[in-house]
């Protein structure tokens, strides 16, 4: 087993964070296509991409729910990460076939299978409407007044940018959390098929240890197609395959969708993360992690239902323990105090700046001290329920879908730009496409996931609570979940499609027991959502506006924006770090798969598929198979595509080491690395393993 352990390689790479403050790392940064690092790659790298370059490789890249991809053919063919792609393996699965754990390879377009309900888009421009939606703000509105202005603002421009436009979807998007607002406006695939996927043990080779770490030896790599009219799309913008792959040293480039960084949020507000927020949900996940598991240990068809749950909590759980180690460490956050004294006394030092500005931080604190009381029961009944996700009191889908049906049709009722953000009218035809999805809703899971929920609910809030005994009505929180799986027909599509046409009048008269808890804790949960809204995010929103243009005014416009789940590109090289005082290369070969394979006496999660046993001698085991990159990554990012200066393909991200983990809050690039994909290992894998010549041929033109 490996002697590393995660605490102290965080820990040991957080004591770098302090030599950050006199300049930041050379390759630091999530840049927007509308802001590219032009003199930054010519002064570092000599390299001087022109629009083309850029607009081919924007126009090339996909976001997937949850993670990135990329065109990587004219014919509509799309690579992202079986693990970014995992959710749609699991829906197509049967008790028969089992498509996370064996694998999937279509042989002929025919045997393409079309995922239920997977949309993805790609960017196609991007506006400029900050004085747009900061002019529906007024001075002298409350906070309630101003987030109902701003959500109008934003919901009639997305809506006049997607009005007959068949297949456009349109997002204003909030940057410097709150300093500037672009609408972006992406074209939208909602035909996506399956063409290949490795087996389980292929793509998450080394499991939970080996997680976070490298080196690192996966083939996390999956494709897809998307199809028009019934027919495989062409693409104009498409990438080509490098076959000479990358080496040391190599200047490469990373267009994906980072989901969230908080690197402007303040001390006061990192203090809360550290000690509120982050560790909540980490506790969370650590109870959920125990609860599938020992579901799923029972018998096999237990394990096909959760294997992405499970693999999902799991990987949350370790990724929040980094998080939470990053910010308990004094280093970091002494820097963070040093790099925002700083910031205050330059605008302290200017009359004008601390006249516009001066006040933010305050606000800030105002905000956080508001968050420290609402977060938690906010998360409970509301925080995670926009749009189809669960609350973490009623973990179940079914009820997710109850929760939309019974807004929805409060919400329709109302002006667009009156609405809730996810039931504005640019936004229903994607959440159609979730609602009314013909994947497979599981009555065992589903009970196990709520009565889990409803027992966490009774044990913050207490047994003995109104909330608590009218959601549970007289029954336990098992007997309960039971009750409500049990007597809903929200898995049959018909049924919400009948719902959803119907309206408010066919909400309110329904007895399904789902709905009626929907429609029971709908007030106290708006109510929760408007309280955290006005006192937490729209202050919030406010305060780092003012922090974002005082900036601006210091340091220049060039700055790059937190993480929002929207594209970016960031760039850096190959280059491998050391650690404990031994030198980590930067690549790792199909050969040290088997090796390492070995050297844990081939034990889960050391087990390579038989394919890989069976055809060993066949595979050139010095085939590049994993690399690692300075490049600034985060969640969000699985699946991006790593391109050379020609805008070739030469890696997959999948990964981050444990040393970037903290890049929530601060970049280094002393040890902390992305994790790529070689492509070349892929299509070694493809021609040698999966006898997937077409595909591979489909990639790199040759056969």
């Amino acid at each position: 087993m490996t002697t590393r352990r995660f605490p102290v390689a965080v820990l040991s790479t957080l004591a770098f964070l302090v030599a950050l403050v006199a300049t930041a790392p050379a390759d630091e940064g999530m840049y927007l296509y509308s802001a590219p690092p032009l003199k930054a790659l010519q002064e570092r790298y000599g390299f001087e991409p022109d629009g083309k370059w850029f607009e081919h490789l924007q126009k090339s890249s996909v976001r997937f729910p949850g993670g990135s991809g990329s065109f990587v053919s004219p014919a509509g063919l799309v690579m992202t990460n079986q693990h970014v792609g995992r959710g749609a393996l699991s829906k197509l699965a049967t008790k028969e076939r089992n498509l996370v754990r064996d694998g999937f390879l279509a042989k002929t377009p025919a045997d393409e299978l079309k995922c239920h309900d997977m949309e993805l888009v790609v960017l196609q421009g991007i506006e400029d409407v900050t004085d747009k939606v900061q002019a529906a703000v007024k001075p002298d509105m409350s906070p309630a007044e101003a987030e109902k202005a701003r959500r109008a603002a934003m919901n009639t421009l997305e809506k006049k940018a997607s009005d007959d436009k068949a297949g456009i979807r349109a997002d204003v998007v909030t940057l410097y959390q709150g300093g500037q607002y672009h609408l972006y406006t992406y074209k939208k695939y909602t035909d996506v098929r399956l063409v290949f996927a490795p087996q389980a043990e292929a793509a998450h080779f080394g499991g939970d240890p080996d997680n976070f770490e490298f080196p690192r030896y996966c083939l996390d790599v999956c494709f897809f197609r998307v199809y028009e009219d019934g027919k495989p799309a062409q693409v104009v913008y498409h990438l080509s395959w490098s076959q000479a792959g990358a080496k040391e040293d190599d200047l490469v480039f990373v267009s994906g969708h980072p989901g969230r960084t908080s690197r402007l949020n303040t001390v006061g507000h990192l203090e809360l993360f550290r000690d509120a927020n982050y560790p909540l949900f980490l506790n969370l996940m650590r109870r959920r992690e125990v609860t599938f598991k020992s579901w799923a240990d029972r018998d096999e068809e237990n394990a096909r239902r959760a294997q992405a749950d499970l693999l999902r909590v799991q990987n949350s759980r370790k990724l929040l323990v980094g998080m939470v180690a990053g910010l308990q460490d004094p280093a970091v956050l002494e820097k963070k105090r040093a790099d925002e004294k700083a910031l205050r006394a330059a605008v302290e030092k200017d009359a004008d700046l601390k006249k516009q500005y001066g006040d933010a931080w305050e606000q800030v604190e105002e905000s956080v001290k508001a968050q420290r009381k609402l977060y938690h029961p906010y998360q409970l009944f509301e925080g995670a329920g926009r749009g189809l996700g669960a609350p973490w009191a009623f973990n179940s889908e079914l009820f997710s879908i109850a929760r939309t049906l019974v807004r929805h049709a409060d919400e329709k009722e109302k002006p667009n730009a009156e609405r809730l953000r996810e039931y504005r009218e640019s936004n229903l035809p994607s959440l159609k496409q979730l609602l009314f999805s013909e994947a497979p809703i599981y009555e065992d899971f589903e009970t196990l996931k709520l009565a889990d929920s409803l027992s966490l609910l009774a044990e913050v809030a207490g047994g003995d609570a109104e909330p608590v005994k009218a959601v549970l009505a007289g029954k336990s929180p098992q007997a309960r979940a039971a009750e409500l799986v049990k007597g809903t027909k929200l898995r049959d599509v018909a049924a919400r499609k009948a719902l959803f046409d119907g309206g408010k009048q066919a909400v309110e008269e329904s007895d399904d027991p789902m709905i009626r808890l929907a429609r029971l804790i709908d007030g106290p949960s708006r109510d929760m959502r408007k309280q955290y809204e006005e006192k937490v995010e729209e202050p919030q929103t406010q305060a780092y506006a003012k922090i974002s243009k005082a900036i601006f005014a210091l340091k220049g416009k060039d700055q790059y924006p937190d993480a929002t789940f929207t594209l970016r590109l960031a760039f850096g090289t190959v280059k491998g770090y050391e650690e404990n005082g031994r030198k980590v290369g930067p690549f790792t070969t199909l050969g040290g798969a088997f090796a390492h394979a070995a050297e844990h006496g081939h034990r889960e999660p050391f087990v390579l598929p038989k394919r890989f046993l069976d055809r060993k001698e066949k595979i050139d085991a010095r085939t590049p198979y994993n690399f690692i990159c300075t490049a600034d990554i985060i969640g969000g990012n699985s699946g991006s595509p790593v391109v050379n200066r020609k805008g070739e393909v030469v890696g997959l991200i999948f990964d981050g080491n444990i040393q970037s983990l903290p890049a929530d809050f601060a970049y280094t690039d002393t040890q902390a690395r992305a994790v790529a994909v070689d492509a070349r290992g892929i299509v070694e894998a493809l021609r040698k393993v999966y006898d997937a010549p077409e595909l591979a041929k489909e990639l790199t033109g040759k056969k």
